[in-house]
C-alpha cells in the first residue's frame, strides 16, 4: 500500500488519469452523439451506462494483461504484413466508426434525423447500447494498452481509469448539450470521429499515426469553432438591439 503512496506512483497516477481523460474524448463525442437521437428522458441513463462499460471493460481488459499481450501476436500475414489479434479489432472498429460517422453525417446534411426509416431519432436503447459496447472494445483497447506501457502496477492502472471515468461522466451531460445545440459543433464531431476510424484502420495496417498530431487539429478546430460561435452571438445581440432601438425610434 506505501509503494502506491510514494511521489513516483502519485505523479504516475496523475499522468495517467489526464492521459485517459484526453483518450477518452473520442468515446465522449461518440456516446454523445448516439444517445441524442435517444428521448431525452433516456439520454442521462444511456451515457452513464455506456462509460460505465467502458469502465468495466477496461478494468476487466487489466485484469487479463496475459490475453492482451497474446493479442499482439501475429496470427497470419496478409499481403506482407503481419495480422494479429489486435489489429483484427482495430480494423473491424475502425471500419464501424467511419461508416456510422458517414451515417449521421448523410443523415445531418440530408434532413433524415426525425425520419425513423432513414435512422433518424427513433432509435432502439439496447441498440443504441449495443453499438457504445461495441466501439468500447476499441477505444478500451486502445486506452489499456497505452495505460500498460507507461505504468507497471495494476491498482494505479485501475484507480486512473475509475477516476478518468468518472470525470467523463460528470462532463458527458455538458458535451452532449454542447453537440446538440449546435449543429456545426456536431458535424466537426463527426468529420473527426471519421477521422479517428481512419487512424484505427491505419494503425490495424500496421502505420503507425501519432496521435498527438489528431488531437492537435481537433483541439485548434474545435476552438476555432468556439470563436465562430462566439462572434455570432455578438452578431446576433447587435441585431436585437438595433430592432430594439429602431422599435423605440417608431414609437
Amino acid at each position: 500500500m506505501e509503494a502506491l503512496l510514494t511521489p513516483e506512483a502519485l505523479v504516475a497516477f496523475a499522468t495517467l488519469t489526464v492521459l485517459e481523460i484526453v483518450l477518452g474524448i473520442d468515446n465522449i463525442v461518440f456516446i454523445s452523439i448516439l444517445t441524442n437521437r435517444l428521448p431525452v428522458a433516456e439520454q442521462p441513463r444511456a451515457r452513464f451506462l455506456g462509460l460505465a462499460a467502458a469502465m468495466v471493460m477496461r478494468i476487466a481488459l487489466l485484469l487479463s494483461l496475459a490475453w492482451i499481450m497474446r493479442l499482439t501476436t501475429p496470427l497470419f500475414t496478409l499481403l506482407e504484413l503481419e495480422i494479429s489479434g489486435r489489429d483484427l479489432i482495430l480494423l473491424a472498429g475502425g471500419t464501424f466508426l467511419i461508416a456510422k460517422a458517414t451515417r449521421e453525417v448523410h443523415n445531418s446534411l440530408e434532413g433524415d434525423e426525425d425520419d425513423p426509416s432513414a435512422g433518424g431519432r427513433t432509435v432502439s436503447f439496447v441498440g443504441v447500447l449495443a453499438q457504445i459496447a461495441l466501439i468500447d472494445v476499441v477505444f478500451s483497447l486502445d486506452s489499456v494498452i497505452t495505460a500498460v506501457g507507461l505504468v507497471d502496477q495494476i491498482p494505479i492502472m485501475v484507480a486512473a481509469i475509475v477516476v478518468a471515468v468518472l470525470v467523463m461522466m460528470a462532463a458527458a451531460g455538458t458535451i452532449s448539450g454542447f453537440i446538440d445545440e449546435h449543429p456545426t459543433v456536431k458535424m466537426l464531431a463527426l468529420t473527426f470521429l471519421v477521422l479517428i476510424g481512419v487512424t484505427l484502420v491505419a494503425e490495424g495496417l500496421d502505420f503507425h499515426v501519432p496521435k498527438g498530431y489528431i488531437y492537435f487539429a481537433m483541439a485548434f478546430s474545435f476552438g476555432v469553432e468556439v470563436l465562430n460561435i462566439r462572434a455570432q452571438r455578438k452578431r446576433r445581440a447587435s441585431v436585437k438591439l438595433r430592432k430594439a432601438q429602431l422599435g423605440d425610434l417608431i414609437n
